[in-house]
């Protein structure tokens, strides 16, 4: 699964990235230790153009009862996306793509767990492939919700988990993206594993194991613990 991730670009280097106009929203940045329920910047297509928002990672599918169901729906396997209710209808109609610099899993030894921290090589800002949805509250307020894609592992992740975010090749972003795009095929075909020669994983502090540290000192590398 993908269940913290870092965001620590500023919004200037996010508009250049995915050419979006400046977001009415203020951007809190950086962020070392983003974690499920939290809102998260996110990046849609209306039609015309890229537009960057906010949006509350753990999907709420808007045919559900309650909220409740978003902290069970962080995440959305690529394999069987076309078979749950909650996903196949939005895989041709509400992709986004969710923008990150790193992200974070435990690696496992018997009874230790040693938290990794995993990005590209260089460093650069990734796109992690997810879906969204909106979902009236009781009160008529609406609620817009995302998922991360995860995908099987690559080289470099299968040593540490069994599963990893799916993340788009940059030539592949506006592809995703194009709400005219209804290429089912096409579109499932890029969910596959990103090359584990273009990524890096580094130990860190067992300190992001809680949410509420967020600090520099979360994405610094360790020791490992074994």
């Amino acid at each position: 699964m993908c269940g913290r991730f870092t965001i620590v670009v500023t919004m200037d280097e996010l508009i250049r990235r995915y050419l979006t106009e400046q977001p009415m929203a203020r951007y809190n940045t950086p962020r070392y230790n983003i974690a499920p329920m939290q809102e998260v910047w996110a990046v849609i297509h209306d039609g015309v153009k890229n537009r960057l928002g906010e949006l509350r990672w753990g999907l709420v599918p808007s045919w559900a009862k309650d909220d409740k169901i978003g902290s069970k729906m962080i995440n959305a396997r690529a394999e069987t996306l076309l078979e749950r209710a909650s996903f196949k209808t939005l895989v041709g109609r509400k992709r986004a793509i969710i923008p990150a610099d790193g992200f974070y899993e435990w690696k496992k030894s018997g009874n230790s767990k040693q938290p990794m921290r995993i990005t590209l090589k260089e460093d650069a800002l990734f796109s992690m492939a997810g879906l969204y949805d909106t979902w009236q509250t009781p009160d008529g307020s609406r609620l817009s919700t995302c998922t991360i894609i995860t995908t099987s592992p690559n080289s470099l992740m299968a040593d540490i988990h069994d599963r990893m975010p799916v993340i788009l090749h940059p030539e592949d972003e506006a592809f995703w993206l194009d709400r005219s795009n209804s290429d089912i095929d096409a579109l499932m075909a890029l969910l596959k594993p990103y090359p584990a020669g273009k990524m890096r994983a580094y130990p860190v502090s067992p300190i992001v194991g809680n949410v509420k540290n967020d600090s520099e000192e979360c994405i610094a590398e360790q020791a490992a613990l074994f």
